[in-house]
């Protein structure tokens, strides 16, 4: 009966304690216990209950406040109940466990514990759910991809039969046609053979008939008629033979002609056309920032992250925290590019420094790193999955280059002409890596006309160069800011004169784009995902604002 009860109670319509007429319940107090919508939480709630504690409601009937950690009992001994928690051990402890194994260890309470486990819990959720929306987009593409190959296989089969049917019109036709030559030729050679043959043949009998007269002439033994005679006989021997009508002795012969490719056809590898790919964003939360400008992101572990402002001078670590933007710390630094070291440290390319530096995760001092690479000046940073550091460069003579280092600091590799020896970048401001070993490189040169995407291929050679699409850049010409590798191995390139984001495969070609202020984005600058495939967006103050103000979004993005 409770089962109906609770299922009952579910599917009454319950409006929000505060307005009582909006139904998209969101959140309740634990203090006051008000059931509220998202507007009275932020307007109404805040003001009166600034101390309370606010929960989603999603998060109801999960354990929580209400749940019982003092009755948990020990699986060593029975008659206790846990009382503690052992991080060194990582199990629940009662007070005999504590006296005789874990008395040293470290010991936490039970609810801080079951807090910090259901908040990993949940990340790893957000994270899986993210996995399983790439997998199922994939997974998508791939029926795409299956679906468009059925369509061609039964296309080309279609082909090849009407081409085969074709063929065999054609080669019956021709056929027919050497038939019909062949029996012209051998008409017209029998009858000019045939009125040949009936002129020797009467050219045969005169000779016949010449011959028995001279025959008979020769056996005569009356030598008076014969000298009377002779004349005669010696002329009317001579007969005329008609020559034959056919003046060579040629005729036809069927010489088969070699069936090749040529003149049958070939099958062609072709790419598959891509499938149109439907990109699509929805904010999740804004923050309002102190920053007029957020020049680089970059996330941490903890779902804090780092943000720099270069007219400001100011890089800041913060962490989103329900609507507001707390700031763990400031320091006052003007930097160019920032990443976060597999161990939590910040590295930075300070302005005018050859050297990086280094904010450690443990003291949050700033000291010089490992990594020099005098006489240029570092510009960008990037740290791909296996530890290189790929920094962008230049130097006051002008030249520009790209730099692989590895951990330890060594010169890897060095990027700075093409084949041809010119200069392959003119400001190296942003650089991200795709799975298959691209570099990609958002050169521009902040002032001048427009910019473009590099994108080397594994031996440092140029594989291609992205300059924005005619249609997006219509009115304004592509200026790159920043760039950063999506889960599906594509790239996402930041266009603020126009609020696109453009995304390309991981080989720098246009797949398709976003409009951010559709989603009420506006003038974004910098990007970056967290590890659980959450996406930040910091942007630019609004021109005609006085004060610093700079939005920086959290952003679902799906498709990409």
């Amino acid at each position: 009966m409770a089962f109906s009860k609770s299922v009952i109670r579910s599917q009454m319509p319950i409006n929000c304690n505060l307005c009582e007429t909006e139904k998209n319940i969101k959140w309740k107090c634990l203090t006051c216990g008000v059931l509220m919508c998202s507007t009275c939480k932020d307007k109404i709630h805040l003001r009166i209950g600034k101390d309370h504690k606010v929960v989603d409601i999603k998060d109801m009937g999960q354990p929580g406040e209400e749940l019982d950690f003092k009755n948990i009992i020990c699986k060593e001994h029975s008659e206790q109940s846990s009382c503690l928690f052992c991080t060194n051990c990582d199990k629940l402890v009662c007070p005999t466990c504590i006296a005789k194994v874990h008395k040293k260890h470290d010991l936490t309470e039970i609810r801080d514990v079951y807090n910090l486990k259901i908040d990993k819990l949940k990340k790893r959720q957000s994270k899986l759910q993210k996995e399983k929306d790439e997998i199922t987009a994939t997974k998508d593409q791939l029926n795409q991809f299956q679906n468009a190959e059925n369509s061609n296989h039964a296309k080309v089969s279609a082909d090849l039969f009407n081409h085969e049917r074709i063929l065999k019109q054609e080669v019956e036709k021709y056929i027919a046609k050497l038939r019909n030559e062949l029996d012209q030729n051998h008409n017209t050679f029998s009858k000019v053979n045939e009125e040949s043959i009936n002129a020797i043949s009467k050219s045969e009998k005169q000779v016949e008939e010449k011959y028995r007269d001279v025959q008979d002439f020769l056996d005569t033994t009356d030598t008076t008629n014969f000298f009377q005679e002779i004349n005669r006989i010696e002329k009317s021997t001579e007969v005329s033979i008609p020559k034959p009508g056919i003046s060579s002795r040629s005729t036809l012969q069927f010489i088969p002609g070699e069936i090749t490719q040529t003149n049958i056809g070939v099958l062609q590898r072709v790419d598959i056309p891509l499938p149109e790919v439907k990109v699509s964003l929805r904010v999740v939360n804004q923050y309002q920032t102190n920053v007029s400008l957020i020049s680089s992101l970059t996330s941490c572990h903890d779902d804090s992250l780092w943000i720099s402002c270069n007219s400001d001078e100011v890089v800041q670590k913060v962490k989103p925290e329900g609507s507001s933007l707390k700031t763990i710390s400031t320091f006052n630094i003007k930097v160019c590019g920032m990443a976060i070291t597999a161990s939590g440290g910040l590295l930075l390319a300070v302005e005018c420094k050859y050297r990086l530096q280094m904010i450690s995760s443990t003291t949050g001092k700033v000291t010089d790193s490992v990594y020099d690479i005098y006489p240029f000046l570092p510009i960008a940073i990037h740290i791909t999955s296996g530890g290189q550091i790929i920094l962008g460069a230049g130097n006051n003579e002008g030249r520009r280059a790209v730099f692989v280092m590895n951990k330890n600091g060594d010169h890897e590799a060095v990027y700075e002409h093409e084949k041809h020896n010119h200069p392959m970048f003119r400001y190296p401001g942003n650089i991200t890596t795709t799975s298959n070993g691209n570099i990609h490189v958002s050169d521009y040169l902040p002032n001048e006309d427009s910019g473009k995407l590099v994108v080397l291929g594994r031996g440092g050679d140029i594989i291609n160069i992205y300059k924005g699409d005619t249609e997006i850049n219509k009115k304004f010409l592509f200026r790159p800011s920043r760039i950063v590798t999506t889960l599906k191995d594509n790239v996402i390139v930041v266009d603020p004169d126009t609020d696109t984001l453009h995304i390309l495969n991981n080989s720098g070609q246009l797949i398709t784009y976003i409009k951010t202020t559709d989603n009420g984005i506006e003038y974004p600058f910098s990007i970056t995902f967290t590890p659980t495939g959450q996406l930040y967006i910091g942007c630019s103050k609004l021109e005609s604002s006085p004060t610093k103000e700079a939005k920086l979004y959290i952003v679902n993005i799906f498709g990409c």
